[in-house]
């Protein structure tokens, strides 16, 4: 009988390398989307096992890609700016300029002011966090910038507003209330009334 070659069966070294890197991502993807839905619920110190249960994975997975909660807390921010940053297009193909402005800043509310604990980090002198703040600049002026534009070509809006200081003031505005006779939808309403100040009806 011919010996059994046990190297026979196993894939390739570089085979098993693409696996493990593609295990990897999958489980990157789910740990920052457990964490966001988390976070959103319970804030950004809920227990690291609440956030591995909802990515079905273990909480050695979880420290070895963020051996800190401020790495974790990071990675999820930066996961969202680039979803808030990705989805101006769809607005501008789909929506009047103004409308895809109001609409995306409404999206920017959702990061800033709903998800517990995060836009504290985004405005934190932690230095854990302090490259947040330029990558909100980098990542989101120019996706602001040119919804802003389309809106003054379109004569939909007034001038005199930039886009950081849209960001400024709708950051500021989104900030969680935490008053137990405002209601949850309070950011929301107050950057709508700001938004309607800068809309333009042609006479």
């Amino acid at each position: 009988m011919t010996p059994i070659d046990s190297t026979a069966a196993q894939p390739p070294a570089e085979g098993r390398a693409r696996r493990r890197r593609a295990d990897a991502e999958r489980n990157l993807s789910a740990l920052l989307d457990a964490a966001k839905a988390v976070f959103a619920a319970s804030g950004v110190h809920a227990p690291a096992k609440e956030i591995t249960d909802n990515a079905g994975l273990g909480v050695g997975t979880l420290y070895r890609h963020f051996p800190r909660r401020a790495d974790l807390v990071v990675a999820v921010l930066r996961h969202e700016i680039d979803a808030c940053a990705e989805a101006a297009a769809a607005m501008r193909a789909e929506h009047t300029p103004y409308e895809a402005l109001r609409q995306w800043v409404s999206r920017y509310v959702e990061l800033v002011g709903t998800k517990r604990g995060l836009a504290e980090a985004l405005h934190s002198d932690d230095q854990a966090f302090a490259g947040l703040r330029d990558d909100v600049a980098e990542r989101l002026e120019p996706v602001v910038t040119e919804l802003i534009a389309d809106a003054l070509d379109a004569d939909e809006m007034v001038a005199g507003l930039d886009a950081r200081e849209l960001l400024y003031a709708i950051g500021l505005l989104g900030q969680p209330v935490s008053a137990a006779d405002i209601g949850a939808d309070y950011n929301q309403r107050m950057v709508a009334v700001f938004m309607e100040g800068l809309r333009h009806s042609p006479n």
